[in-house]
């Protein structure tokens, strides 16, 4: 795709069309109860958007190094890239590429879609914070992720900073079907060797409610021969004090200097 056709590509999605998209999307995926509440979403992007969001991937340049145990090589550099989809962060973007990615991040950010994933999750959330769902509200944070050869990640539930967690996979074809997240019906021994993992399929994905002790997840160490993993993390963390309300916005600042959330 040269610069032009893109440019038109992506004056062409319009925000409220992906909003509408992705919420029918999760309101359609049938929710699953073991080992956890969770859902896994399949065509969750047209073919038409999906054909954009390869072709306008942005490069590595404007992404930064994602400083956790887990995915840290001998070296001290890491194997987890990300880029927040921010809009003061957006426009650093080529013109080519700035368009199409702020229609993304104002659908991540909508409250349609948010509240299509509390509605889907709606009896985990008001167990773990005792109200009702309409009376809920989550910070979300949208995430393009590059996951370089060696990544990781150690069996755990999310921190409790998370309500709930989105991933939306980003292959170019169904080679990496093998690299999903990997589901756990407990951190230890034989509940942790029983699993079901997620498929790592194209304009597919999955979300679940961050249950304390209960939402144990993982993802097996990648390969040379995997090649990098593209996905879309949105993570509504919990703004339910005044003290994690001022956070939430205090992270977002540190965000447009490259610095992400702790937890």
């Amino acid at each position: 795709m040269n610069e032009t056709t893109a440019i038109q590509a992506a004056a062409t999605l319009r925000s409220e069309e992906l909003t509408d998209q992705l919420a029918e999307t999760v309101a359609r995926a049938p929710l699953q109860s073991e080992p956890f509440e969770y859902i896994y979403m399949e065509s969750a992007f047209a073919p038409r958007t999906y054909a954009r969001v390869l072709a306008l991937l942005p490069d590595k340049r404007h992404f930064h190094e994602l400083r956790h145990k887990d995915a840290m090589r001998p070296d001290g550099s890491s194997t987890r890239l990300r880029m927040y989809l921010y809009p003061e962060r957006l426009w650093f973007l080529p013109q080519a590429q700035r368009g199409f990615w702020l229609a993304v991040s104002r659908a991540m950010r909508s409250a349609p879609l948010q509240n299509a994933f509390k509605h889907k999750f709606r009896q985990p959330l008001e167990a773990r914070f005792g109200r009702p769902i309409e009376h809920l509200s989550f910070y979300p944070i949208p995430i393009l992720v590059c996951d370089l050869s060696g990544y990781r990640i150690g069996i755990h539930a999310d921190a409790l900073s998370k309500a709930i967690t989105v991933q939306f996979y980003l292959p170019r074809d169904a080679s990496q079907r093998h690299m999903g997240t990997v589901f756990h019906y407990g951190r230890e021994g034989e509940a942790a060797a029983r699993t079901k993992t997620m498929q790592f399929l194209p304009a597919s994905g999955y979300a679940f409610a961050v249950v304390p002790r209960e939402s144990w997840h993982s993802v097996r160490q990648t390969t040379d021969a995997d090649g990098e993993r593209y996905s879309l993390m949105l993570t509504y963390y919990v703004q339910d004090t005044a003290k994690t309300w001022m956070k939430r916005r205090y992270d977002r600042a540190r965000c447009f200097f490259g610095v992400g959330p702790r937890g």
